[in-house]
């Protein structure tokens, strides 16, 4: 019939309709849920909470709501975690771990606004480093794409007035770029026999033990509270804030992230990504009673138009390689142009 010969046409315009438009509404529910942490976070800081301490119950709580479901999902292949013990180390340590921790550094030294920019240069480290990988520079549309989302992020940001700037925090914040660079290739690469569930497990496992590790030998100060919280015109106890930070933005989002990274590709994933802070302003408004400007919803205008430059430019490389345009971008970002093409 009609629709079987559509489906099977190597031309046929959408092959697989709906992978595409799950992928990236998965990648925007990642970034939605991601987004929260600051708010529940600004809850337990308010009542004397330090952030190491915060970051450690969060990947703490996570890794042990994950745990259960990682070993159902395993069903006795134990050998599964043998023979991906490097990728779920590498996830927990730089990907979850190190990532935060290096960021809170950079909080420490600089405005959150500016560490936070620094940290979502990663989109820009992933296609600078597949330039030299590849020695081809990026398509046009990428690198349009690019530069509009920086310019949306720093619209979002809103940061105005003089901004201190640290050497040491510059440094700190670049270190989470890359880390954030790193998360986004290790959750995109194709790998069938790990469970992304198992993946989300012992990362934040891994990193829940680096965490504790640091906060015990004094390189992470720990400070927890049990005082009732405030968020918005809620009270309530220190447990409310901190259920949301673990089971909202840690134990959906990090899930949700690992299979739109690898539904999207790392390059495409990292951009979608971006819309966290535009998430982030979206929740403080309504939780918090902070109202967006004007300049912030012009961001998030910006950082949506480039993530579909990027998106169509990747649709425009498959569709040259003869693939469907509706297929993800292969998951190893080293095996692909990822959207370049030859320098002249």
């Amino acid at each position: 019939m009609p629709a079987a010969t559509n489906h099977t046409h190597p031309q046929a315009p959408f092959r697989r309709p709906g992978f595409l438009a799950s992928g990236l509404g998965i990648a925007l529910f990642s970034s939605a849920v991601f987004g929260l942490s600051g708010s529940f976070a600004k809850a337990l800081l308010e009542t004397g909470w330090s952030p190491g301490a915060a970051v450690t119950a969060r990947l703490t709580g996570a890794a042990l709501i994950l745990a259960l479901p990682a070993v159902s999902a395993l069903k006795g292949r134990w050998h599964q975690l043998r023979d991906n013990w490097l990728t779920i180390g590498l996830f927990g340590l730089i990907g979850v771990a190190a990532c935060q921790l290096f960021y809170f550094n950079a909080v420490a030294r600089l405005s959150v606004g500016v560490a936070l920019l620094l940290e979502y240069l990663a989109p820009v480290i992933i296609v600078l480093w597949l330039w030299a990988a590849s020695r081809r520079r990026p398509r046009v549309l990428t690198s349009v794409g690019t530069l509009l989302s920086l310019a949306g992020l720093i619209l979002v940001l809103d940061l105005t007035g003089a901004v201190k700037v640290d050497l040491a925090g510059v440094l700190w914040g670049m270190a989470a770029a890359v880390c954030l660079a790193i998360y986004f290739f290790i959750t995109a690469k194709e790998n069938d026999t790990l469970p992304p569930i198992v993946l989300a497990s012992g990362g934040l496992l891994v990193g829940a033990a680096v965490m504790w590790l640091a906060g015990a030998t004094g390189v992470l100060p720990m400070a927890f509270s049990t005082a009732d919280t405030r968020l918005g015109p809620w009270t309530m106890p220190w447990w409310g804030p901190l259920a949301g930070l673990v089971v909202l933005a840690t134990v959906l989002a990090y899930t949700s992230g690992i299979m739109a990274a690898r539904a999207l590709g790392s390059k495409v994933a990292s951009f979608v990504s971006l819309t966290e802070v535009l998430f982030a302003v979206v929740w403080a408004w309504l939780l918090l009673g902070e109202l967006p400007g004007a300049i912030q919803l012009l961001g998030g205008v910006l950082i949506v138009g480039g993530v579909i430059l990027v998106r169509l430019d990747e649709l425009r490389a498959a569709a040259a390689d003869g693939e469907a345009p509706g297929a993800p971008m292969p998951a190893s970002a080293l095996e692909h142009a990822n959207d370049v093409e030859p320098v002249p």
